[in-house]
């Protein structure tokens, strides 16, 4: 007997998590249930993180959580308790089944079969931001090595492990090369490790048009966090309905089962909502847990259903539906189905291997790390680069000025009128001689600027390593 932590959630959330349960109950699975509060009331009562120590206590020694929407309070500050969790419990993969359930639900792509891996917890989703002029806000996007290595090979392990054909790479490298190029890098280093599956990679934009037009093209997907957040959206929706899908997010250690669309304060409590996303994600539950048995018969018999043509009011279709249900209607047709098999819909039919062999990850021999600069950010509210330029010259020493950027746009040397700038500049200075830069230079700089009374808001330091630049050029440089 598995124990797992749920939560009810807000708005639709205890409505569809009762059904959920009433199912899971009815098919026998091996489960009990250790019921804890999170989302709104709890962040209401006072509790900023929207979630009790006494919960995260539960969910650790349990490992494994179905979770139920949630809802955010507008204002004051509230952080996502969903990125919240994912983040402090490891969760770094997010894994998102979209299938279409043609003819019985509608989509114009009957044969739509594709897998979303989603990078979990970094990339913009550290949520680092600062307001650093007037006019303008930063986001720091982390992409670390270590949290590549780990979703890349859990798309391919999974590609294995389900018989899957080709795992395909979402970035957009050809614009954040050290970023979204260390991503595309390490899926090219651990795609070599496995020759039996296919694989590509894609620029995400014509990915994800591509993606929307002839999703038939691709079998597993992975991408860095804020892609996937946005695709793995898209191709839910494409394949029938949002409030259809399911999503599992995979740690070392624990595991969080969800449906993918939010509490819908708009019709809680009129037992109108569908439970099929969260009763899918119960399905995931069940694989992770070992229990193919009942993960079948609860998804052949949610199938039978859908066949039967029994729908809620979302999914519900003159010609196509048989019979319109609410959420007690829904749930009572799944329990008598148990035991079914659909006739159109594919019968489910899992594997009975669940454990996917994701290699440790192995820090590589440090690099030879050499400092050649630094930028310099600067609030200043003047438009000419070149009074500006004039001014932070007088601070070279080794190091010299020899770019200023707005934007990411150079302005200086020789750059355009025709350029808007904000008041947010980036100052190059590097050295020239080609050696080293001393670790004095740096401090010489912020000391003299502020003799100068420049506004120094950031500044970061440029190095290479093992001979090669770790930083951007100016875009036009």
């Amino acid at each position: 007997m598995q124990k797992i932590t749920v939560a009810k959630g807000d708005g639709i959330g205890p409505e569809i998590m009762n059904a959920t349960l009433e199912i899971l109950k009815a098919a026998n699975a091996r489960v009990e249930f250790e019921e804890i509060a999170v989302g709104e009331k709890v962040y209401l009562s006072g509790n900023t993180s929207g979630i009790e120590k006494s919960s995260w206590d539960s969910i650790r020694t349990n490992k494994v959580f179905l979770k139920a929407p949630i809802t955010t309070p507008q204002g004051g500050g509230y952080k996502s308790l969903n990125v919240t969790m994912r983040k402090t419990l490891g969760l770094y993969s997010n894994v998102r089944p979209c299938k279409s359930f043609h003819p019985f639900v509608s989509t114009k792509h009957p044969d739509m079969d594709v897998v979303i891996i989603r990078e979990n917890e970094e990339d913009l989703y550290a949520g680092i931001e600062h307001q650093q002029t007037d006019e303008v806000v930063q986001c720091l996007k982390l992409i670390t090595r270590p949290g590549c290595e780990k979703i890349i090979r859990y798309a391919f392990e999974y590609a294995k492990l389900y018989h899957r054909k080709r795992v395909s790479c979402f970035t957009k490298d050809n614009i954040m090369k050290h970023t979204d190029g260390l991503f595309h890098r390490v899926f090219k280093e651990i795609a070599a490790e496995y020759p039996d599956i296919e694989s590509d990679n894609w620029i995400v934009d014509i990915g994800a048009a591509r993606l929307a037009d002839t999703p038939e093209m691709f079998d597993v997907v992975v991408m860095p966090n804020l892609y996937g957040d946005i695709v793995s959206d898209i191709t839910a929706q494409i394949s029938g309905s949002v409030g259809l899908a399911g999503t599992a997010n995979i740690g070392e250690g624990c595991a969080m089962f969800e449906a993918i669309h939010g509490s819908a304060p708009d019709i809680a409590g009129q037992n109108i909502a569908n439970p099929s996303g969260l009763l899918r994600a119960a399905v995931l539950m069940l694989n992770h847990i070992g229990q193919q048995d009942v993960a079948e018969l609860i998804n052949n018999a949610w199938s039978c259903t859908i066949e039967d043509g029994i729908h809620t009011k979302d999914i519900y279709k003159e010609g196509v539906s048989s019979k319109l249900v609410g959420t007690d209607g829904f749930t009572a047709a799944v329990i008598e189905r148990l035991g079914q098999k659909p006739k159109t819909l594919d019968t489910a039919s899992f594997s009975k291997d669940v454990q996917l062999n994701i290699k440790p990850y192995e820090r590589r021999a440090k690099a030879k790390k050499v400092l050649k600069g630094v930028d310099v950010f600067v609030d200043w509210k003047g438009e000419k680069a070149d009074e500006l330029a004039a001014r932070l010259q007088k601070l070279n020493n080794e190091l010299r000025l020899t770019m200023i950027t707005n934007r990411g746009v150079k302005v200086w040397p020789e750059g355009f009128e025709e350029t808007f700038c904000t008041d947010h500049w980036r100052c190059r200075y590097e050295i020239e001689n080609g050696h080293p830069a001393s670790g004095a230079s740096i401090p010489d700089i912020l000391s003299n600027a502020l003799k100068e009374e420049l506004d120094v808001i950031k500044t970061e330091n440029l190095y290479e390593f093992d001979g090669e630049r770790g930083y951007s050029l100016g875009q036009g440089q």
